[in-house]
């Protein structure tokens, strides 16, 4: 499978960039909810997270990576279902600010829009960072569309979509 090409945009957000993508879903908004924050489906395209999160944090595990990856301690600064989330993970790799909003107010049965950002901070590498996300944004696709995502491959990702990233920056 190959990409459909790059989709993401950077935007100032209060007063510092973020990087933002977007990815819409012929479904309720509680169903794409429950892909994004539950543990068993959140494993299905990109990790699963331990803990309670009624305490503030839990411990994540990017283990479509590897299964055997190590916890990135990500702190819930805002959850609001079935419309926001907003957390901060540290680790040995850094640490990012990511949010996600959905969105199902569209003209007739448009479903859901699902809006991901990450805040950037100078260090960071766009360049490898935006064709991530667009490959687990659609690694996401897949397994809310019951697709293998096996079939979703890095390399068809990273260094293609990588020129277009690196001008985001360049001309932001």
């Amino acid at each position: 499978m190959t990409t459909s090409g790059p989709r993401g945009t950077v935007t100032a957000i209060d007063g510092k960039p973020n990087l933002v993508l977007t990815r819409t879903f012929a479904a309720p908004i509680a169903q794409v909810w429950a892909m994004c924050t539950d543990s068993g489906r959140l494993e299905r395209w990109i990790g699963r997270w331990e803990g309670d999160p009624t305490a503030g944090a839990v411990d994540f595990f990017m283990t479509a990576e590897s299964p055997d990856a190590a916890a990135s301690r990500t702190v819930i600064h805002v959850c609001e279902p079935p419309r926001r989330l907003v957390v901060e993970t540290s680790g040995e790799a850094g640490g990012w600010y990511l949010w996600l909003e959905l969105d199902d107010s569209g003209e007739g049965d448009a479903g859901t829009t699902l809006t991901f950002g990450q805040r950037l901070a100078p260090e960071d590498d766009i360049g490898t960072i935006g064709p991530g996300w667009e490959y687990y944004l659609d690694r996401l696709t897949a397994a809310f569309e019951k697709r293998d995502v096996a079939e979703i491959a890095f390399e068809d990702y990273f260094p293609a979509l990588q020129p277009y990233y690196e001008k985001l920056v360049a001309a932001g």
